[in-house]
């Protein structure tokens, strides 16, 4: 197999409303069998999307589906058609002041549009992608990749062929369009005022059919594990993160909550102490014993200090099945070590203030943590009201003061959608 990419050249500016097949027809020579590679800026502009907007960033705002990424004045973002791109691809060169050039409305449908119209005027069988210029995550520079097809099917699937050694090919599938448009670009360029090109030679890609086009290469959400940058993701785990009150019966991953809680020691803390200790009861019988000398305790105290009849302990008690219903179970606990001794009552009192607030900054980021690996969990505090019997339990040091359990599980049911909740009413400016 062999094949030839060649420019297209002496295409004049392409006006809005411009027959933009017919410049193309005019100014090429073509085969059955080509494939052309359309620059989409030239669609953009045959299409009207020039937008006289001397915000940029506004025009991206209204682009903008979601921000993917953001880094300074930089963004990532995902636009309408689903791509993930800068600006949503909103572009303020080559273009009059005061003006930008927005993508195709709908590129597949303008190389869909674009195929007929150029086949009708060559007679010639035809494929058309509509290109544009994409950075890579993980990769320095840019290339030119598809975002609109007709004629051809946009990826190849080796799944199930065999290698040259017999070997069964398991994951392989070659986003063919992109390698297409790639190679177009060698010889398109960014400033030479081509923004056409033909490759020649791979007529068996060239189908009867438009076919599904280049929405076929956006990755679905569910399969993407690199949906998010960095912050964003954070930002998402902190809003996503729920008190979840109801699991699934399936076993936790002792090593996802190992992260997690490499995640909480991170938290800041005084003196540069570390006042946090994790305890993972992982077993079954270890949950148990704890929970039903727990429960021993809790009636126990409702009934000789707060003098509640059998019904009303019964109603509090039972607010801790969600932590005997949870597959796996954490006690955060604070330490004191390289805590200041202060002789009078008020600052001794700050000083465990300042410990209590770094291990709930801990208790934070393990919560964060396991909602980024995919667990609910909920803090509890019901072991904060019988410590001793929490530490005679668990056989823990007597300066260990448990702070709560959290239970942890994957949810058993989709949390409920929350209203958003801005800043405004939790600030005093001065």
């Amino acid at each position: 197999m062999s094949l030839q990419v060649v420019p297209v050249t002496g295409l004049p500016e392409v006006p809005p409303g411009a027959d933009l097949a017919a410049l193309i027809a005019e100014h090429g020579d073509f085969e059955d069998g080509d494939i052309l590679l359309v620059t989409s800026k030239i669609v953009s502009k045959a299409e009207g999307r020039l937008l006289h907007a001397a915000d940029r960033e506004a025009a991206i705002d209204a682009e903008t589906v979601r921000v993917v990424a953001r880094r300074g004045p930089a963004r990532i973002v995902e636009n309408r058609n689903g791509l993930v791109m800068a600006a949503a691809g909103v572009d303020a060169s080559n273009t009059p002041p005061g003006t930008v050039l927005l993508l195709p409305e709908d590129p597949d449908a303008s190389a869909r549009s674009l195929r007929k119209r150029l086949q009708e005027l060559t007679g010639r069988r035809l494929a058309v992608i509509v290109t544009d210029t994409f950075g890579r995550p993980w990769r320095t520079g840019l290339t030119d990749v598809a975002i609109g097809a007709a004629g051809l099917s946009v990826l190849e699937d080796h799944r199930g062929r065999t290698d040259g050694h017999g070997n069964p090919l398991q994951l392989t599938v070659t986003a063919t369009a992109d390698e297409l448009a790639a190679a177009g670009d060698l010889v398109k360029g960014k400033s030479t005022g081509t923004p056409v090109a033909v490759v020649r030679g791979l007529a068996g890609l060239v189908t009867a059919e438009d076919g599904d086009g280049a929405r076929e290469l956006v990755r679905p959400a569910a399969d993407d594990m690199f949906r998010l940058g960095t912050s964003e993701a954070l930002r998402q785990a902190v809003t996503l993160r729920r008190t979840v009150r109801a699991f699934t019966a399936e076993p936790v991953d002792p090593g996802a909550v190992r992260r997690a809680v490499a995640a909480a020691v991170t938290a800041p803390a005084p003196h540069h102490t570390t006042p946090w200790r994790f305890v993972l009861l992982e077993s079954a019988g270890a949950r148990t014993r704890l929970l039903d000398a727990m429960l021993d305790a809790w009636r126990r105290d409702l009934r000789e200090l707060d003098g509640w009849d059998d019904a009303k302990v019964a109603r509090r008690t039972a607010r801790g099945d969600v932590l005997r219903n949870a597959p796996y179970l954490v006690v955060p606990c604070l330490v004191m070590d390289g805590s200041h001794a202060y002789p009078d009552a008020r600052r001794a009192a700050a000083e465990r203030e300042m410990f209590t607030v770094a291990i709930g900054a801990a208790v934070q980021n393990l919560l964060v943590a396991l909602t980024g690996e995919g667990y609910g969990s909920a803090w509890v505090s019901s072991t904060m009201f019988c410590r001793d019997t929490v530490r005679a339990v668990l056989d823990l040091p007597e300066g260990w003061d448990p702070m709560g359990a959290v239970a942890v599980g994957r949810p058993a049911e989709a949390p409920k959608e929350r209203p958003d909740r801005t800043a405004d009413p939790f600030l005093t400016v001065r």
